[in-house]
């Protein structure tokens, strides 16, 4: 899920005129390097008998693996204007590594083919909700809280279907989490945009481009995993 919201630190800077075209590089920048990490690790992972054994079988450590990766997302914005950019850079290349770790499992699950053509489907439509998001003029604000609602009852709705195990619920919440992601990765391009034209110095500004890196990186990673559910075909 996608619990983070990293932009209520920087509401206070004053607006000024900036390259937001180069803030979006760094943004995208570190976003494909997080997506490599995790892609890279995910594959080593699930071709090695040993790591499937280690990692994936192993309750304990499998869910540990989740812990850690929520504590880790929650704790970034609260630690990340007291690290240097080179810390926190490692920071978050970390977790796309430990997020690496735990979706390796998508290939114990689903044909590889199908991840790949998912992989692509969701690269598509990130890239044109994201390109709507920077271009619009439209306030994404109103689009922005329906979607966190939305992502609220998501959390709520999977956790109970852990108990559960309905297959209408399983549904219900892809369909939602689809819905959710694909609104939220427009309105948080946009409001990247806002904070773009924020007053900071280099470091500065390129710490709010790893948070919005983050952001988007897991946009990415969820509407991902919940196209997969729709169009993944499974071994």
């Amino acid at each position: 899920m996608n619990p983070y919201n990293p932009y209520t630190q920087h509401a206070a800077f004053a607006p000024a005129r900036v390259d937001s075209s180069a803030f979006f590089r760094k943004v995208y920048a570190y976003m494909a390097g997080g997506l490599f990490a995790t892609g890279v690790t995910a594959t080593v992972v699930a071709s090695s008998e040993t790591l499937v054994n280690m990692i994936l079988m192993n309750r304990i450590v499998f869910y540990g693996l989740l812990i850690a990766e929520i504590v880790m997302v929650l704790a970034f914005s609260k630690v990340i204007e007291r690290l240097s950019m080179s810390v926190a850079a490692a920071f978050f290349f970390a977790y796309a590594v430990l997020n690496g770790l735990t979706m390796s499992i998508i290939f114990l699950v689903y044909t590889a083919s199908s991840i790949g053509s998912t992989f692509f489907v969701t690269a598509g439509t990130f890239g044109a909700l994201s390109a709507y998001g920077y271009v619009t003029k439209r306030d994404l604000t109103g689009v922005g809280n329906f979607a966190m609602m939305g992502l609220i009852g998501l959390i709520i709705a999977s956790i109970v279907n852990i108990f559960l195990n309905s297959p209408m619920m399983y549904w219900l919440t892809t369909f939602v989490g689809v819905i959710v992601f694909t609104a939220l990765t427009a309105y948080d391009t946009q409001k990247l945009k806002q904070f773009a034209a924020s007053s900071t110095s280099p470091e500065q500004q390129s710490k709010v481009a790893l948070q919005g890196a983050l952001m988007l990186y897991l946009d990415f990673i969820n509407l991902f995993l919940y196209l997969l559910r729709l169009l993944g075909r499974r071994r």
